[in-house]
């Protein structure tokens, strides 16, 4: 199983200077991947917790990343569909796999806010529906000299788009979601699937099993699909019981190969989702000691 290491995107020690000490200290301790995530709007009232109330772009801050590393992946968990039109996602992520000579991995999603959703216009009915027409739309575009599409949600006249991505076929797509139509739908048209921070880690084999059935029903190759893992890891003193990742470094170590028995391929360890770490709140300097702490333990 490989481990990628989440960047400091929410909350007090998502700055520039600790952008550049994580991702270089992970590219050189020889983790896989690095991860960003988006999150375009927070309630005011702080419902959705302290996670949710100072993001950083995900884009922009995978450009940033890609400035500052060279050999470790990138990966955005995730990108909601929705709140782009086809082309300009298309555009945004071939640009970040050109900047990135190929290392990009984009991870996408469907939303479930109301609240984002009324704000950039988006309609929260048939986000399904819509994404079995939008996801095999950026392929094209990523390949196809000309792309000519006239769908039920989606229109783009005749025209080029380039420059194209390094990859072939362009950066792998990793679906997020857990709901059963969103697993199978990653089986059927993506190159592997992504968990959310939500996700029950203790039977989170179950979800791996739903999108490998419905590649194989689709004629593809489950095998080569990748099951990536967002790690909400809480490092904490032993006690007591506890859920999957959270407690000590040897107690979250021993996770990890549970986690890889269930079938998920990939992991990255984010601490963006412990609120001592995470909070616009938070003494950054601390965060930045614990993360630093935590790159050492849980280096490949």
């Amino acid at each position: 199983m490989q481990i990628g290491f989440a960047v400091p995107v929410s909350g007090s020690w998502a700055t520039p200077d600790n952008l550049t000490r994580v991702a270089t200290r992970a590219e050189e301790l020889g983790y896989h991947s690095l991860w960003t995530f988006q999150r375009l709007l927070a309630p005011p009232d702080g419902q959705w917790g302290e996670v949710y109330r100072s993001v950083l772009d995900p884009v922009a801050a995978t450009a940033f990343l890609a400035a500052r590393t060279s050999r470790i992946r990138l990966g955005i968990a995730v990108l909601n569909v929705p709140f782009f039109a086809p082309p300009l996602l298309a555009k945004q992520l071939a640009t970040l796999d050109l900047l990135s000579a190929g290392r990009l991995d984009a991870g996408l999603g469907i939303g479930w806010s109301d609240l984002e959703f009324t704000a950039v216009g988006a309609d929260l009915s048939d986000r399904g529906k819509r994404a079995d027409e939008y996801l095999p739309l950026l392929r094209r575009l990523w390949t196809e000299d000309v792309v000519e599409h006239d769908g039920e949600f989606y229109r783009v006249p005749a025209a080029r788009q380039d420059p194209k991505p390094v990859q072939p076929g362009g950066p792998p797509i990793l679906l997020g979601g857990g709901a059963k139509p969103a697993l199978r739908r990653a089986g059927t048209l993506c190159d592997g699937w992504v968990s959310s921070s939500r996700a029950d880690l203790a039977t989170i084999g179950e979800s791996v099993e739903i999108v490998r059935a419905a590649a194989q029903a689709a004629g593809r190759d489950a095998d080569a699909l990748r099951m990536v893992c967002r790690g909400s890891v809480l490092v904490r003193p032993a006690g007591g019981e506890r859920r999957p990742l959270t407690g000590t470094v040897d107690q979250i170590r021993g996770d990890f190969a549970d986690l890889a028995e269930q079938g998920i391929t990939e992991l990255f360890v984010d601490l963006n989702f412990d609120p001592l770490i995470g909070s616009p709140d938070a003494d950054p300097a601390e965060s930045m000691r614990r993360a630093e702490d935590a790159l050492a333990a849980f280096a490949p």
